[in-house]
């Protein structure tokens, strides 16, 4: 699996495919191989760049705290490395986090984004409540933490019909360690709001969420798609967070939508 470096720490990623480069950023406790439902069809007209975070995967840790401006920082090492100038980026939760970052910092390299189940808002109070006592599960048994969590960020429902593929999930997340979970969290507990790139940006932007989603209140879309003719918006109604096991079908006809516009 090749890779790159970014503070010395070694970043890896997988490409297919060739045509317009699109990065697709996968979620937290998630590996680039959530994105292997999807490889086979969009890989007949795009170049996908499928990248683990830092922490996750293969990817090694570089630090406590991951921000979302240094995850930003390890795509653009691999771009770099690839001579790569000009890309779209899907990013699924904490993945939606980085893409926004990395539009944010590197305007010029981007083309487009695609929020796949996240947002473009901060951590309410909570949120960053709930992420500090998280921190201290983790401190004391991470995989214990990977294991309860884990499930929560399905439907009930799919818990039953989709065991196989949330037991082949699982265990990509049981993947990472725990340097590696504490360091996303703290990151993903100090990002900023990002909410002002949806306001008329000079590329599409496409939310796509879930009806049930757990961890994304789907009241906070409406308002993020609101903002400019350039930003898009869908409910699956079928999803929860995880629309990629979920409702596969339906992520695929949207990945494809957006990545015409």
């Amino acid at each position: 699996m090749p890779h790159a470096l970014y503070k010395k720490a070694k970043i890896h990623f997988t490409e297919s495919g060739k045509g317009i480069a699109v990065v697709l950023l996968h979620g937290f406790i998630e590996t680039s191989t959530m994105w292997d439902v999807f490889i086979p069809e969009l890989s007949k007209k795009y170049r996908l760049i499928c990248i683990d975070l830092p922490g996750h995967g293969n990817s090694e840790c570089f630090g406590y705290t991951h921000t979302m401006e240094e995850m930003a920082g390890c795509v653009v090492a691999v771009l770099k490395q690839l001579r790569i100038r000009k890309t779209r980026l899907v990013g699924h939760s904490m993945g939606g986090y980085v893409a926004l970052a990395f539009a944010d910092l590197h305007p010029d390299y981007t083309t487009g984004i695609c929020l796949f189940f996240s947002t473009s808002r901060s951590d309410s109070i909570q949120k960053k409540k709930d992420r500090t006592r998280a921190i201290d599960v983790v401190k004391e048994n991470h995989k214990s933490f990977i294991r309860i969590a884990f499930p929560k960020l399905f439907r009930s429902k799919y818990r039953l019909t989709k065991k196989i593929e949330i037991k082949i999930a699982k265990g990509e997340a049981l993947r990472t360690s725990k340097q590696g979970i504490i360091a996303a969290l703290e990151g993903m507990k100090i990002r900023p709001s990002r909410e002002i790139l949806l306001k008329f940006p000079p590329y599409p932007i496409h939310l796509i969420s879930g009806k049930k989603d757990p961890v994304i209140p789907i009241s906070t879309m409406d308002k993020q798609t609101n903002h400019s003719e350039n930003v898009y918006g869908i409910v699956l109604k079928e999803s929860g967070h995880m629309g990629h096991i979920e409702a596969p079908e339906d992520c695929l006809r949207e990945l494809k939508w957006f990545l015409k516009l």
